[in-house]
């Protein structure tokens, strides 16, 4: 989640390394500008954890490899860095550095209300340039909601956009589960009086 811009300066990929390397948080580089990251709340760790929990195992003995949110990605052919949630490379050309990865297949955001536009949004335009990328996916931690953006064969995205009940796929790593176990012991406040089922409608 970026917060808010931490420097004036501009910073080439090298710079913001050695920088960053001397900070006690996280910064993400976007257009030569270092953006501190933001805390979470605890349904936003607890679902990424989950995700991890469920995704690394799967993936054992594949050759593909899972990182959770410390682990940088560089959006290709550009010098901006981000942090994702949770990141899946199979990719042998990752192994060549050990300050990011360039070719995930997949990418997973846990939502906040005050990036969701952005990750939706902007965010997804520079993901979606890598031609690597399968699904990213984006998960509510405010309700059972989970939305996959999905390349197909034909190399058109799709909206897939699962609620409780349903089981979805991750196609990039050929796995389906139910919802259910990515929100696992996860605690939703309870909704504003005279609001059913998420409907905000008056």
């Amino acid at each position: 989640m970026i917060a808010a811009r931490e420097q004036e300066q501009y910073f080439t990929p090298e710079e913001y390394f050695a920088w960053e390397a001397k900070q006690l948080e996280k910064h993400e580089l976007i257009d030569g500008r270092v953006y501190a990251m933001s805390g979470g709340t605890k349904n936003h760790s607890d679902i990424a954890g989950n995700f991890l929990a469920i995704i690394k195992p799967h993936l054992r003995g594949s050759g593909c490899k899972t990182y959770n949110s410390d682990c940088r990605v560089n959006i290709l052919n550009t010098r901006n860095y981000t942090y994702p949630d949770l990141s899946v490379t199979c990719d042998q050309r990752d192994n060549s550095s050990t300050q990011y990865i360039t070719y995930p297949c997949l990418i997973v955001e846990v939502l906040s209300p005050s990036t969701e536009a952005y990750d939706r949004g902007k965010k997804f335009e520079k993901y979606r340039r890598n031609p690597n990328l399968v699904d990213y996916v984006l998960v509510s931690s405010e309700e059972m909601a989970i939305d996959i953006y999905h390349k197909n064969e034909a190399g058109d995205w799709l909206i897939l956009s699962y609620r409780a009940g349903d089981r979805l796929t991750l196609a990039s790593i050929n796995l389906t589960v139910a919802i259910e176990e990515f929100y696992e012991e996860i605690v939703f406040e309870p909704l504003p009086d005279g609001v059913e089922g998420g409907d905000l409608s008056p």
